[in-house]
């Protein structure tokens, strides 16, 4: 599974910032209605705003639909670490 979807090109689309139609998709990392992190094939993807859900989800196919009132979208490096690190373990390194 994990190859079909590096082969899927990612595609986000945003309309009237109320409704996300993504390709893409490999996994959803964590939601709630102020903030959804998705790992897509182009890296990790934050969206941010409220009422946020996810209304559709098809990992074999890397397609998701999102809806709610989006305020931001934040695409994080694709070698960035799950967790994030104390602030000052990445300021003294």
């Amino acid at each position: 599974m994990e190859e079909k979807i590096r082969n899927i090109s990612h595609k986000l689309t945003l309309d009237n910032r109320k409704e996300v139609l993504l390709t893409g998709v490999k996994d959803v990392v964590s939601f709630d209605e102020k903030e959804i992190l998705l790992q897509t094939s182009e890296g990790r993807l934050q969206i941010r705003g409220s009422q946020l859900h996810v209304k559709g989800l098809d990992l074999e196919k890397g397609e998701a639909v999102l809806a709610g009132h989006v305020d931001s979208l934040v695409y994080l490096s694709k070698d960035s670490p799950k967790k994030e690190e104390p602030l000052f373990t990445r300021l003294f390194r």
